[in-house]
């Protein structure tokens, strides 16, 4: 687990990089799928999908 907190941290630090200078290509797409794969491993993954989940419940309550 130790190294799968330490990876989410770096690759979320690279991802943000590129992000903010406007590069993302292919290389990049898929350095955010393992950051996306390694946050889902982290404890982090549990309060993530409920905020997301409470998100998508207020948009939808406010559409219908």
């Amino acid at each position: 687990m130790v190294f799968s907190i330490s990876a989410v941290v770096l690759l979320g630090i690279i991802l943000i990089i590129v992000i903010r200078n406007k590069k993302l290509h292919l290389g990049w797409a898929l350095l955010a799928a393992a950051f996306g794969f390694f946050l889902a491993r982290s404890s982090a993954a549990g309060p993530i999908n409920e905020f997301l989940n409470s998100i998508g419940n207020t948009i939808n309550s406010l559409t219908h």
